[in-house]
């Protein structure tokens, strides 16, 4: 084995370990976008849609941002109970009931017809997709070897980022189908089977549930594969009998059988063949491995072990802080940009520089179809340009370029109302300059955070602490940045300052995540020889404690 620190082949995405793995969690990934960001292109028109009463636009503002909270809150509630269970039953497991609920979510989503209904739905969204933090840790696990960390923590935001492409595209492209796509649903369109005079009757009904149909179904996909594909990776239960993919090694086995027969005049499959294949899936993977001292602890499973003082070190504390501090702003842009494009332009002349009014007027179609290309565009990013921007520059600095690269997009955001609405295309490029800055930043910011917090762990037996934590942290800064965000733009529109919530909130966070980050560590992840010294030191000094608590506080 050549030394730690010399250098080896060039790392690329076909020598990633354990890729089908990879591949299924990452598909799995999907569940997020796709449940919280399907409905930010008709947001504003669903609420308005469902409102009684007073429908004014900072009434509409403040709402919205409720309901896009209220998934992250409920994110941010389950997360660390999501992190228990996991520890104790497993990953998969974790990950299934989250899929199931997700898909039940959104299903009930489309079909809701009340503000409560649909409050109700997105909080069940996001108890089902609570577990992120495990899906991270997961990663952790399939790539424990620190030279593929950049592209192994790129692939979730990465798949996140396709999601967002996606729900966005059919969110803002199958919402309200009679009026958007008449072609098919409407009086004469294509599935219009009953010929009703104002198209396909249940789709009047129920204006938004086709993408939340679409949704469900992309989601029941990746449930499959995860029961039948997805291997365990929590310690001590890698071997644990898993009769899901015991099935889907049988289901590849009949299929390839068919095929064959089919290919080559039903020759006869040679056993071996078929017996290796079955042997191949029901193997788990590579093992984290675990000294002698330690796994004699605790016979049935390694759970060890380090105490709580030992995990969250200073590093670990800020580190976290800075990684909730990125999703404050971010979750916050992400609703208010798609509602400020669809509020009406404003009627009253402008008075100053800063005192201004109004939105865009953009439907939803051209809102959803904008934001996928830009998402499209942070994936080409991902792809191209961050992993050697991260091995050129490092992670830490990577994360402080995104960081700087956020201020001038909120800056300059509120003055795209000023354009005309007759100058659309000087109205569109000012609209991707704006994403390009946001969407750029935050392609380079996510994964340098996630890599950063896995990085301060003081062992990999913390990660699954550490990363349940910071996702508790990120889920309640995505809960409080929409609601926050909503608010203060329905204040300043009452007030006929869009800009305020630009300048006063989304600025002022992401300046001062800036200013922190220069606190935080590149760091080092304990991956094989210093994390086996760091676990038996640490399991010693927890069966000291627990042997003998006097003489430990003696000590201390």
């Amino acid at each position: 084995m050549p030394p730690p620190n010399s250098k080896g082949p060039p790392v690329t995405w076909m020598s990633l370990p354990n890729k089908p793995q990879l591949f299924i969690l990452a598909l799995c990934r999907l569940s997020e976008p796709l449940s919280n960001t399907c409905l930010l292109p008709y947001l504003y028109y669903l609420i308005r849609s469902l409102q009684t009463g007073d429908t004014s636009q900072a009434r509409i503002s403040r709402q919205a941002g409720l309901l896009v909270s209220l998934f992250a809150l409920s994110q941010f509630a389950t997360s660390v109970p999501w992190a228990s269970f996991a520890n104790h039953y497993g990953r998969k497991p974790t990950i299934i009931i989250g899929l199931v609920l997700s898909i039940i979510s959104n299903i009930g989503f489309g079909f809701s017809t009340t503000i409560p209904a649909v409050m109700c739905w997105r909080v069940l969204a996001g108890i089902g997709n609570g577990n992120i933090g495990v899906m991270r840790t997961m990663t952790a696990e399939i790539v424990v070897e620190r030279k593929y960390q950049s592209r192994a923590f790129l692939l979730l935001p990465l798949v996140f980022n396709s999601g967002v492409v996606i729900g966005l595209a059919l969110g803002g492209c199958l919402a309200d189908p009679i009026v958007n796509i008449p072609t098919l649903f409407g009086p004469e369109g294509v599935f219009n089977f009953a010929d009703d005079p104002k198209g396909v009757a249940w789709m009047r009904v129920y204006p938004f549930a086709l993408p939340t149909i679409c949704n469900g179904l992309a989601l029941m996909c990746s449930l499959f594969l995860a029961v039948f594909g997805l291997k365990e990776t929590m310690p001590g239960l890698e071997d644990r009998k898993d009769y899901g993919v015991i099935a889907g090694a049988a289901m590849r086995r009949g299929l390839r059988s068919i095929f064959k027969k089919e290919s080559t005049g039903y020759s006869a499959v040679k056993e071996e063949d078929s017996d290796n294949d079955l042997m191949d899936m029901r193997s788990p993977l590579p093992k984290i491995e675990i000294p002698v001292e330690i796994a004699s602890i605790s016979p049935l499973r390694p759970k060890l072990l380090i105490t709580s003082r030992a995990i969250w070190t200073r590093e670990v504390a800020v580190t976290i802080v800075s990684f909730g501090l990125l999703p404050l702003h971010n979750s916050a842009f992400m609703q208010v940009f798609p509602v400020f494009l669809s509020t009406p332009p404003s009627e009253f002349p402008i008075t100053s520089a800063l005192k201004f009014n109004g939105g865009l007027g953009l439907p939803s179609p051209t809102i959803g179809l904008f934001l996928s290309a830009f998402g499209i565009f942070g994936i080409l990013i991902q792809l191209c340009i961050y992993p050697s921007l991260q091995a050129w520059l490092g992670t830490l600095r990577s994360y402080r370029v995104a960081l700087a690269t956020f201020p001038f997009a909120y800056i300059l955001a509120p003055y795209l109302c000023l354009i005309p609405s007759s100058h659309y295309i000087l109205q569109f490029v000012g609209i991707a300059f704006i994403l390009f800055l946001q969407v750029t930043a935050r392609t380079f910011g996510i994964p340098s955070s996630v890599i950063l917090l896995t990085n301060s762990a003081p062992s990999p037996l913390a990660l699954g602490a550490v990363h349940g934590v910071g996702n508790m942290l990120s889920s309640l800064s995505r809960a409080l940045g929409p609601a926050l965000g909503g608010v203060i733009f329905g204040w300043g529109m009452e007030r006929g300052v869009v800009g305020v919530v630009w300048w006063s909130y989304l600025l002022v966070i992401s300046m001062g995540g800036l200013a922190w980050s220069w606190m935080l560590k590149e760091g080092e992840r304990q991956a094989e020889k210093g994390s086996r010294e760091e676990c038996i030191e640490l399991a010693k000094k927890e069966e000291n404690e627990k042997e003998g608590p006097i003489e430990g506080s003696n000590r201390r």
